[in-house]
């Protein structure tokens, strides 16, 4: 497949956006897979260069491409400033969110740890309608906040779920809800999505448990799980949980995936405490790209890059800092360029 003909949106980010950024571009070089980039702004130095955290030149690109690697982002506090993030969902309708968990490396709790969480990524109670109900003299005497879950929002993800499971060769999806309490907001989810897989029966195993079981089932045994398909204020707090499970949110990748268009990204911060000093870690936003390749079907290179990667992280020891090694930012991404150049290419 030729890839310098598609264009992707490439948006550098804040902190250490841009050090990360430039070294999965010189993995992705080593790989031999180039793209024609579109690099455009968002976040704090789209404000200090236009005002604007989310310049409509971003999102007329990201329209355009309909594909977009993103770096950190970093939303200004006050000012009236919405999340950045939370923005490009709702304009691109990026209603799946996409978090694997997998072992690189061995020496801590668990190994062999292989998870895909499936988050509602636009519903629950993340839509933000909530408001203060002022007493006497108390402007802000209640806070009352609903989550909206819709039919079709559960049909959408419930069926996006189960067909990702089957394309990426799981045998397992877990439904994640707290229907015992949250009786229609997410007993809504779980019905939908029980209904939506009996489509499905002879070709997944599809079982349900309440969040908070989950959540402990997951720290004493993560590998009795094998996808999990959840609402969005479950998924938001479980993905970082299983990101924890493999090493933390520095080898954490993610997607966000709408009807037409895809996002992926590192989703950790963007440390601006560790800027500019080279110790960045750029795990994250390198499987970020290899699940890019996954989803234009660019296989081979995606499997040298994960291989190469784990091959580094655990076989070689090389580390940087929030993984208990030395190594730069530059050394780490030479290390898996060195890997990558002697790993077979299965394209040839």
């Amino acid at each position: 497949m030729t890839t310098e003909n598609i264009a992707v949106t490439l948006i550098r980010g804040d902190g250490i956006g841009p050090e990360i950024i430039d070294c999965t571009l010189a993995v992705l070089d080593a790989l031999g897979v180039a793209f024609n980039w579109d690099v455009q702004q968002a976040g704090m130095e789209a404000v200090k260069e236009g005002g604007d955290p989310l310049p409509a030149a971003t999102i007329d690109s990201i329209r355009r491409t309909k594909l977009a690697l993103k770096g950190p982002l970093t939303t200004p506090v006050g000012g009236g400033y919405r999340s950045v993030n939370v923005s490009l969902r709702k304009e691109f309708k990026l209603f799946a969110n996409v978090r694997p968990a997998r072992s690189l490396f061995r020496g801590g709790r668990f190994e062999d740890v292989d998870l895909i969480l499936i988050r509602e990524n636009t519903e629950g109670f993340y839509v933000g309608v909530e408001h203060f109900i002022p007493i006497d003299d108390d402007p802000k005497a209640v806070a009352e906040g609903s989550g909206i879950i819709t039919r079709s929002g559960c049909r959408r993800i419930a069926h996006f779920a189960f067909e990702y499971a089957l394309r990426h060769g799981r045998k397992k999806v877990t439904i994640v809800h707290k229907a015992n309490i949250l009786k229609a907001l997410t007993g809504l989810f779980l019905e939908t999505a029980l209904d939506i897989g009996r489509q499905y029966e002879g070709r997944l195993r599809i079982d349900e448990r309440i969040v908070d079981n989950t959540a402990m089932q997951l720290v004493i045994n993560p590998n009795q799980f094998d996808m999990l398909l959840t609402t969005n204020m479950f998924g938001d707090i479980l993905s970082d949980e299983i990101a924890g499970l493999v090493g933390g949110l520095g080898v954490a990748p993610g997607a966000n995936i709408g009807t037409d268009t895809a996002l992926f990204e590192g989703v950790h911060g963007s440390a601006p405490d560790i800027a500019g000093q080279g110790i960045a870690n750029p795990t994250a936003i390198m499987l970020a790209a290899a699940m890019m390749l996954d989803h234009l079907g660019i296989i081979a290179p995606a499997i040298r890059l994960r291989q190469a990667i784990q091959t580094v992280l655990d076989k070689e020891g090389i580390r940087t800092r929030d993984l208990g090694g030395q190594a730069s930012s530059g050394e780490y991404t030479r290390a898996v360029i060195r890997q990558i150049e002697v790993l077979p290419d299965h394209t040839a």
